[in-house]
């Protein structure tokens, strides 16, 4: 009991609490007795005070090996202003200059310094490891511990580096701390570490305060975003963007609209990093648009809203960087945008990787989209990706449960399902399973003869949409089991074998209807508050207007420019050159009319113009544009070009598109001649000109497998360029 009693006296004297969170104590009285610990616990539990404080009541000094610089900063302060003296904590990394450097070894040679932040390159550094094996340590912390394993969610290979330069300089007891990590990721790091007896310590990954929401992401996604904000005037978000470049953007489009925000990512340089992560934390900007390097370990109990801009590349990453919003058990609302385009991208980015590498990055990005699209409690999918079981079927705070869609009985097609896996021996993947169970004789199913087999196409008659959701939500029920660690198998549990024996009523709601739609990064779009009446009577006009001029309707105006139109009531052509996708070119020689219409409209019916909510729109990469329209006018490949301006081939397009559609010409004939066959440019150019669509996505599928996607493109922007310009 007196134990006990002192024990809360130095929690109450170093960190000024009454009692500890949750696990806390076991944990730090784990460590205290030189065990070996492993400690996941959601973030905002509290995982950095369980080696903080058993490393003040220590003799020697703990090293907390951490990835980010600015989390380390970060810590370092608040344990530092806690003491009475300086050099308590202390940092060493590449950040630090030589007297510096000399400083904080001092401090730890002189026994003053009680905890040491170390970014696992610099613990590698073989001058640090001599230096260190002069030091008395009392325990080496690993935070952030996911980053030793591939599959989590940011794999950092100087992790792996981290138990063989342990025994370089010392053993001593290991406490590895995480806040995201699933069973094959707990294995993974255990067994890195070497601490596979190690006690281990599991908290809820609960978060009752958090509200979870996917939204189909589109062309007005920064709208959306700026709206979102603008109704919550003061609070604190944190936006995260898979892209530099988009968060510089975004973070410029904020400003423009009034709101203090500021860019963060691992290109700017760390004094601009630190001054906007201290502005942040003294509430002197509310949002900050960031990269997933933005958010680890920063004490800041108040952030309100969570975006993702961009669906992130896993469940893990996701999990974590929501849990920044609601630290104080405050409302926190975490909101993604997701599209398949977006995780279409992703899958790109990870071509010319290790094929192991390539094969886990798919099968997180799976689990990430199974999450979007489901329609089934998100928290329930969350905790159950983490091997938590969550027993009520409507938690009340998700979009899903707000807005909860009619169940079916899923029996049937579950039977089929637990069938087919049986069939085939346990030893294929959802999307073979799926192919199966429709009857679809795929090249792979015909090589394996599973064509053959009595079960093979049992599922023929049921609705395509239905797959899908019978398997994960079969997964969640007990009935089937994903192997993660081999290529995401599918499997029947013992409870899937007796459901066969003994099938009953298996109850499922549909996915999410997620529309493919072509996303423009570099523009805004509509809004929630069109006018049906005028954009009916808009699209009438670029009817007769196309007519006239014998072109598409979409080579007029696209249609996000008339929904712009039948939102924010333009009434002049210099108003309508704040529409997207009408420059100054387009709305001179067709805009009249379209004004001309708007303003009868809005006398006829005394609409007041919406001065209610315009997003401003701010000047985006215009040197970059500048400099394409002059190289592609010097006739410079268009692959040289991108090359130049460090662009990706399909970043670079996207950039050309945005061009042409807001009506300056560009000829790029000279490349098309170098790069696609002259019958192709014909074929996709008159297809063009017959289609009611200027979809990429819907052109793929027409055109068919001999267009490659980017011959597709090269001709749509000659195509708009020479008809629309």
């Amino acid at each position: 009991m007196t134990e006990e009693l002192n024990l809360i006296k130095h929690l109450k004297n170093y960190f000024g609490f009454d009692s500890f969170k949750g696990d806390q104590e076991a944990i730090i009285r784990n460590v205290l007795a030189k065990n070996d610990t492993f400690v996941l616990m959601p973030t905002g539990g509290g995982k950095s005070l369980c080696y903080q404080l058993p490393s003040l009541l220590m003799e020697g000094t703990a090293i907390v090996v951490s990835p980010l610089i600015a989390l380390m900063k970060n810590q370092v302060d608040v344990v530092n202003h806690m003491s009475e003296y300086d050099g308590v904590a202390h940092y060493l990394n590449s950040s630090l200059n030589r007297s510096a450097i000399d400083k904080v070894k001092d401090d730890v040679t002189n026994g003053r310094t009680k905890l040491l932040y170390v970014a696992p390159e610099s613990l590698n550094k073989e001058e640090n490891v001599k230096f260190l094996q002069t030091v008395k340590i009392s325990f080496y912390a690993i935070d952030e511990a996911h980053c030793i394993s591939e599959w989590g969610h940011d794999f950092r290979p100087d992790y792996r580096a981290i138990r063989p330069t342990i025994n370089k300089i010392g053993n001593a007891p290991v406490i590895a701390l995480t806040a995201t990590a699933t069973d094959k990721v707990r294995t993974d790091i255990k067994k890195s570490l070497g601490i596979v007896d190690a006690k281990e310590f599991k908290s809820s990954f609960n978060r009752p305060n958090l509200y979870y929401e996917v939204r189909q992401k589109a062309n007005d996604v920064d709208v959306q975003v700026v709206k979102y904000i603008h109704d919550k005037p003061g609070k604190s978000g944190i936006i995260y963007c898979l892209s530099r470049k988009k968060v510089e953007e975004l973070a410029e489009i904020l400003k423009a609209n009034g709101i203090k925000a500021e860019a963060y990512h691992a290109g700017l340089d760390s004094a601009t990093r630190s001054q906007t992560q201290d502005d942040f934390l003294m509430e002197k900007i509310d949002v900050i648009v960031a990269t997933i390097s933005f958010g680890m370990g920063i004490d800041k109990p108040d952030v309100r809203f969570v975006i993702h801009y961009d669906i992130p590349k896993s469940l893990e990453g996701y999990y974590q960087e929501t849990g920044r919003a609601g630290r104080d058990g405050g409302e926190g609302e975490c909101i993604a945008f997701y599209s398949r385009k977006d995780l279409k991208k992703l899958e790109k980015f990870m071509e010319g990787k290790p094929v192991a590498e390539q094969d886990i990055g798919r099968q997180l990005l799976q689990e990430t989209a199974a999450y979007a699209e489901s329609s089934v409690c998100r928290r329930k999918m969350l905790l159950h990706y983490f091997g938590e079981t969550y027993n009520r079927d409507n938690c009340g705070n998700c979009d899903n449960c707000k807005n909860p869609k009619t169940r079916i009985d899923g029996r049937n097609a579950l039977i089929v399902v637990l069938n087919a896996i049986k069939a085939v021996k346990e030893n294929f993947q959802t999307d073979y399973i799926i192919d199966f169970c429709k009857g679809r004789p795929t090249d792979n199913i015909v090589m394996h003869k599973h064509n053959e087999l009595e079960a093979f196409g049992a599922g023929a008659d049921e609705e395509v949409s239905i797959w899908n959701p019978v398997i994960r939500q079969g997964i969640i029920a007990g009935y089937i089991k994903k192997d993660v660690e081999n290529y995401g198998l599918l499997k029947l549990t013992s409870a899937g074998k007796q459901y066969l024996k003994n099938p009953t009523e298996f109850m499922v709601v549909k996915d999410n209807e997620f529309r493919e739609s072509e996303i423009n990064d570099n523009v805004e779009g509509g809004s929630d508050a069109l006018d049906p009446q005028l954009y009916s009577m808009l699209k009438d006009l670029r009817r007769k207007v196309a007519r006239r001029h014998e072109l598409p309707p979409y080579v007029i105006f696209q249609d996000v420019s008339l929904e712009q139109m039948a939102t924010m009531y333009p009434l002049s052509i210099e108003e309508l050159q704040n529409i997207q996708g009408v420059g100054a070119g387009k709305a001179k020689r067709y805009g009249q009319e379209f004004c001309d219409l708007i303003k009868r409209h809005c006398e006829e019916n005394e609409i007041e113009r919406p001065a209610e909510f315009r997003v401003k729109t701010v000047a985006k990469k215009s040197i970059l544009k500048v400099k394409i329209i002059q190289s592609i006018d010097k006739k410079v490949p268009l692959d040289d070009i991108a090359a130049a301006q460090s662009v990706d081939f399909d970043d670079f397009l996207t950039e050309v598109e945005t061009i042409v559609y807001s009506g300056i010409k560009l000829n790029i004939d000279y490349f098309l001649e170098d790069v696609v066959d002259d019958d192709h440019v014909e074929d996709i150019y008159d297809y063009f000109m017959e289609s009611e669509t200027d979809s990429l996505d819907r052109a793929v599928e027409e055109l068919g497998e001999e267009y490659s996607e980017d011959e597709i493109r090269l001709v749509r922007i000659k195509f708009i360029s020479e008809m629309a310009n």
